[in-house]
């Protein structure tokens, strides 16, 4: 199956430069990550170096992670700083949802939850994992993806809209 324009354009209303320029940042942040420390940088995993801060739970207080908690959590704000900046920049502010807060909470501890059991989370896997051609990688996030995707079309069918 080839591209068509007309397909594109369905897929894609707002053109696709923004995903083009946006996959290429996360790249180079990865990138940097990887090379001034030698670590993947996965979300899940800079999360649970910020909680070994407040928690004393020995899942969080491990060397790994408190050796390497403090530049973890100034790349964490630089995300948020970055899509902070983008958001002043091109005049995109609020909510930009039609999904309850009540339903991001829980999808966000379902996905907690779920980034623990699979042993990492997409961003880790994903651009990191896959990126360095890691076999494990290739199959978790092609899981997350099958589980995902078939999830998401049960509960559709349920009639669950936002």
């Amino acid at each position: 199956m080839t591209l068509t324009p007309l397909l594109v354009e369905t897929l894609f209303p707002n053109g696709v430069s923004h995903y083009l320029l946006g996959g290429i940042l996360i790249g180079l942040g990865t990138a940097v990550i990887y090379l001034g420390t030698g670590i993947h940088a996965g979300a899940s995993t800079f999360l649970e170096s910020t909680l070994s801060y407040a928690s004393k739970l020995s899942r969080f207080q491990q060397p790994k992670f408190i050796a390497s908690r403090d530049w973890r959590v100034v790349f964490t704000l630089g995300i948020v700083a970055g899509a902070a900046a983008y958001s002043l920049a091109v005049g995109e502010f609020g909510w930009t949802t039609e999904v309850q807060p009540s339903r991001l909470f829980v999808g966000g501890i379902l996905i907690g939850i779920g980034t623990r059991v699979g042993k990492g989370c997409t961003s880790g896997h994903g651009v990191c994992g896959i990126g360095s051609g890691s076999k494990t990688s290739i199959l978790n996030v092609a899981l997350f993806m099958l589980v995902a995707i078939g999830v998401a079309q049960l509960v559709f069918a349920m009639g669950v809209r936002p």
